[in-house]
This record gives C-alpha cells, sequence and structure tokens, in this order.
C-alpha cells in the first residue's frame, strides 16, 4: 500500500502561481515573484491617482478664478468711509511756478506765464527766471550737431553755463533736456557743474520739462533749474 507524501515546495510554488496567473510559464517564476514586480503596478496606479487629482483641482481652480464678463459692480455706496482719492494730492492747491513748461516744439518752448522761446533756442531755467540758450554758440559753431563730440557724447563749453557761475543761492539739481533723445554727457562737463555743487539728472527734453514742471512745485523754484533744447535737435 503507497503512502501519500507531502509536496514539495516547487509544487507549492506552481499551485500559487496558476493561481495568481494562469498564463503561468516556469521561465517567468523569477521575474512574477520578484518583489519589485510585485510592488510595481501598485505604484503606476497610485501616481496616476495623484496625477489625475492635481489635474482636477487645477482645472477646478481656472474655472473659479475666472474673470467675471459682467461690469456691474452693484449699487452706489452712500458710507462717509469712502476715499476721495482727489484730496489726497497734496500739491492739488499749490500753483505751479510761472516758468513751468506748457509745450516743447521742435524749435522752441512755450511757459506758463506766456512767454515763449522760439527761433530753435534752448530755454534755461533757474531761479524762477527763464533765458534764451543756445550753448553751442559758446564754442563759436553755428550747428547744433557739434554739441555731439566724436564719442556720442554731449558736450559743451563752460561758458554756457555762466548763468549758473552767477547765480546764488545755486540751485541744489539741474534737469537736462537733451532734445529728442538722451546722451551721455561727458566727463568734463558733468565735473564742471558737480563742481559747483550742483547734481545733474539727464533725460529727454520732454520728460526733463515734466520732471521740472512737478519738482519746481514741490521743492521750489530756487532749488531745481533746467536746460532744455528743443525737441528738434537729434544729434548729428
Amino acid at each position: 500500500m503507497s503512502t501519500m507524501r507531502a509536496p514539495s515546495i516547487q509544487v507549492i510554488r506552481v499551485l500559487r502561481t496558476a493561481e495568481y496567473a494562469p498564463n503561468y510559464c516556469p521561465s517567468q517564476r523569477r521575474a512574477l515573484y520578484h518583489p519589485q514586480n510585485a510592488v510595481r503596478p501598485v505604484r503606476r496606479t497610485l501616481s496616476q491617482t495623484i496625477r489625475k487629482a492635481r489635474f482636477s483641482s487645477s482645472t477646478a481652480d481656472r474655472d473659479t478664478t475666472a474673470a467675471s464678463k459682467s461690469t456691474d459692480r452693484g449699487p452706489l455706496s452712500n458710507e462717509d468711509t469712502q476715499t476721495d482719492f482727489g484730496s489726497l494730492n497734496v500739491l492739488g492747491n499749490t500753483p505751479p511756478p510761472t516758468t513751468s513748461i506748457d509745450a516743447c516744439l521742435t524749435d522752441g518752448f512755450h511757459l506758463d506765464n506766456g512767454l515763449k522761446v522760439g527761433g530753435g533756442s534752448g530755454c534755461f531755467l533757474v531761479a524762477g527766471e527763464a533765458f534764451s540758450w543756445r550753448p553751442w554758440e559758446a564754442s563759436g559753431s553755428s550747428s547744433k550737431g557739434q554739441m555731439i563730440n566724436t564719442k556720442g557724447q554731449w558736450e559743451v563749453q563752460k561758458a554756457a553755463w555762466g548763468i549758473l557761475d552767477l547765480v546764488w543761492p545755486k540751485p541744489d539739481m539741474l534737469i537736462l533736456g537733451l532734445g529728442a533723445s538722451t546722451y551721455p554727457i561727458s566727463p568734463e562737463t558733468r565735473k564742471y557743474i558737480n563742481s559747483l555743487g550742483i547734481k545733474v539728472d539727464i533725460q529727454d527734453t520732454r520728460n526733463a520739462a515734466a520732471q521740472f514742471n512737478l519738482l519746481a512745485t514741490e521743492r521750489g523754484v530756487g532749488s531745481i533749474a533746467a536746460a532744455l533744447i528743443p525737441i528738434g535737435f537729434k544729434g548729428r
């Protein structure tokens, strides 16, 4: 009479494989039961779930933050606590200086006091006074293009700044408007103006005029001066 023997470990493994993998092949045994292979499908499924959740949440955020197509902001408020931005203009009641620039022309300027500078002359504003200014003639030249040196720098002779030597007290800042564009000034010109205790700010003429109007109103014409060339000047 034959006796039954316990199944071997190899047989048990084959039975387990047949239960979970119907298409099992003995040559694939190690690959199927490798610990990393058993975990990878779970990791891919989890990463896909997280990615899908992030996508859906970002889509929901875009939907909720979409700009409203309506311009209706509801009824007007009658509360007294509303901010009147017009009252925040601290210079609103301050009259502009009479030498402020009203218009910049290709060959001159119109000032707030009605003065008109024309004929291609520039305008020198200092200590509340306005002067016709032709700095290119300080070097004996009649051409404005001579103010740009061979290095592309704006440069004039010291005689062009004679008014700054005479005025007292001297302004804290000189705003230079160099025509339609901005040019670097030569080190010699900057050094001479700084030697008078005056700082220099360089801009094109339109922006220089606007800055002079603002700073002269805020700080006074005694602290701010401007030397402006008509916007028709475009270098060489």
